[in-house]
């Protein structure tokens, strides 16, 4: 494993929920229209919104692949004449208790050489989108799962070794505030958003519509920073106008097209309408990140938009590559061209996630630094470290590890 002379800190990391993540604190009234686990025999189906759900189709991940074995295969590394399913390992033993249990997780944190890791749900990342339809059941199944997140792993605790996000829905923008001062108070430390349009009881808003400002605003005077997570954002529809699937299932057989043609629209669509619709104008001190959605999306939106404000300068109060680059960090693939993402937003806006524990992460998640030839032992130390800390709103001579 890769050593540092100091602690990192990992932006992306996941947990594997237990089967009552979003039951234990539902609402009796919602028990039918939320999420629901239904066992036949010795497998498990998802139901959400009265369909069956497939966004992960073995929800007791029991078993599970091994952390990183899929590294070749999303490096598009993979040997001449290997079949890229037998690169997929599966864990022999039960699952492992640093999956769902806090103590054990930190003390594997500690063996890896990481001080603090920001937790994201697996599961979670999928139930948003299959509630779209029904915004009351979404509202209160998010607030369900934040407080059985709370109960399990903690948004923040004295040691500050593990920070887990809230998921916030905008989809009831009262509501939404409400959840919002729900997990201040318990302590949330940064909440996870999700990259996609805002489903609307009328039609879908923009991330940047102005009812939404409530909660911007109350975020950036908490100094509370957004995660945008990668997760079903719901552009499979775009895949169905070409004869493709509308269902996101990413363990499923599928199109290579659909691939194609998704690929990180969500992210690139998600920054451009916080950029292009004022939110970070109405709101300078607001910090967001993007956490395992790739980077090249960075240089696409950076490009359209410097051509756009050329174009229309007068829909454009402050230059929006600037923008772009004054409030958004960015956890990029490891494989992605790094050099290239530091020429167009800076070294110092970038994020070290390894995606541990799943298949297609890292293995030993401080071997980042491997990718970071490139740069110097200054840029290494903030990318691993110190931009992390920037993100949370945490001075970094206050930290010293």
């Amino acid at each position: 494993m890769t050593a540092l002379s100091y602690s990192a800190i990992d932006v992306d990391n996941h947990y594997y929920e237990p089967l009552d993540a979003f039951t234990r604190y539902l609402d009796k009234d919602f028990r039918r229209r939320g999420v629901q686990i239904v066992r036949d025999g010795k497998y498990h189906t998802t139901i959400i919104g009265n369909r069956v759900n497939r966004f992960i189709p073995n929800p007791t991940f029991d078993p599970i692949i091994v952390p990183g074995c899929l590294d070749l295969i999303f490096r598009g590394q993979v040997p001449e004449g290997v079949d890229p399913a037998t690169l997929m390992k599966v864990e022999k033993l039960e699952l492992r208790p640093e999956y769902r249990d806090r103590d054990a997780r930190v003390a594997v944190v500690d063996k890896q050489g990481i001080e603090t890791i920001l937790m994201f749900p697996t599961f979670g990342c999928g139930v948003e989108e299959a509630l779209r339809e029904d915004i009351p059941a979404t509202m209160a199944s998010l607030h369900a799962f934040n407080r059985w997140l709370d109960e399990d792993w903690g948004f923040d605790r004295p040691d500050h070794r593990v920070l887990s996000a809230p998921m916030i829905s905008l989809a009831d923008p009262v509501a939404a505030v409400e959840e919002v001062e729900f997990v201040l108070a318990r302590g949330a430390r940064l909440v996870h958003i999700r990259p996609a349009p805002v489903p609307g009881s009328a039609k879908p808003r923009s991330l940047g519509d102005r009812s939404h400002d409530p909660v911007w605003a109350r975020l950036a005077e908490a100094g509370i920073p957004v995660a945008f997570h990668l997760g079903d954002s719901g552009y499979l529809k775009v895949a169905a106008m070409w004869g493709g699937k509308d269902v996101f299932e990413p363990f499923g057989p599928g199109d290579a097209l659909d691939k194609i043609l998704v690929d990180d629209r969500a992210i690139h669509d998600t920054m451009a309408s916080m950029v292009i619709h004022g939110v970070f104008d109405r709101h300078p001190t607001l910090r967001v990140a993007s956490i395992e959605n790739g980077s090249d999306w960075v240089h696409r939106l950076s490009k359209r938009m410097k051509k756009l404000a050329n174009q229309s300068p007068r829909a454009f109060p402050n230059d929006p590559v600037e923008t772009l680059r004054e409030h958004v960090w960015v956890a990029p693939y490891y494989e992605d061209d790094l050099p290239a993402l530091a020429e167009r937003i800076g070294a110092e806006r970038i994020l070290f996630g390894s995606d541990w524990p799943h298949g297609e992460g890292l293995e030993n998640p401080v071997s980042f630094t491997e990718e970071l030839a490139g740069f110097d032992a200054t840029d290494v130390r903030k990318i691993m470290r110190d931009n992390a800390l920037e993100f949370l709103g945490v001075p970094v001579a206050s930290s010293p590890r």
